[in-house]
């Protein structure tokens, strides 16, 4: 029997991570069995289980990647530029989460693994340090910006940190709730914002 490449391997978890994407925006997580996800990707229960052991799984990975996502486009517009105004590194990250959500209802499945994340502790402590290495990264930037004199000194960097990181949850849950026209200009009126 011939070797399955890596490259498959990884192929083929994206494609059954995709179909759990659309079986959990569509029927919830709780309402989705793993014979709604097998029928959804197309593949046999062997198969599936082949990557993943249980539907709880599937949520902690896919909460994985978006998390990881979200942190590396944190990263990438903090580190852009020395000395970049927050509010576009803030944007930039705003852009990228409309995008997504076109391209894969990031809005509606974030708000899911959000509502997850309180009933499992694993979830939950993912988050908190995604929020923890987000608040730092922004902090970071709003640290130089104090310095420079262009944000006031008076209040701790991650006090404000913790402030401007607050606008990107908002703008997921008007994006699933809403819809994208509510939140469209948000990386203008940011960058307005913070200039």
């Amino acid at each position: 029997m011939p070797k399955v490449s890596q490259q498959y391997r990884d192929a083929q978890r994206e494609h059954i991570l995709a179909a759990a994407r659309r079986c959990f925006r569509r029927d919830g997580f709780h309402a989705t069995s793993m014979q709604d996800l097998f029928a959804e990707a197309g593949l046999s229960s062997g198969a599936v289980y082949g990557y993943f052991a249980s539907k709880d799984e599937m949520i902690m990975a896919i909460a994985e990647e978006n998390a990881r996502e979200v942190l590396a486009v944190t990263h990438a517009a903090a580190a852009r530029h020395a000395g970049r105004p927050a509010g576009e590194a803030l944007a930039d990250a705003l852009e990228i989460i409309l995008a997504r959500d076109a391209q894969d209802g990031l809005g509606g499945m974030a708000l899911l693994v959000w509502a997850e994340a309180l009933r499992s502790p694993g979830l939950a402590a993912q988050f908190r340090d995604l929020f923890a290495r987000l608040r730092a990264d922004l902090a970071a930037v709003v640290r130089d910006h104090q310095h420079g004199g262009a944000l006031p000194g008076g209040v701790s960097a991650e006090a404000v940190a913790t402030v401007l990181l607050s606008v990107v949850p908002g703008c997921i849950l008007q994006l699933a709730l809403v819809g994208p026209e509510a939140v469209a200009d948000a990386p203008r009126a940011v960058r307005a914002l913070w200039p």
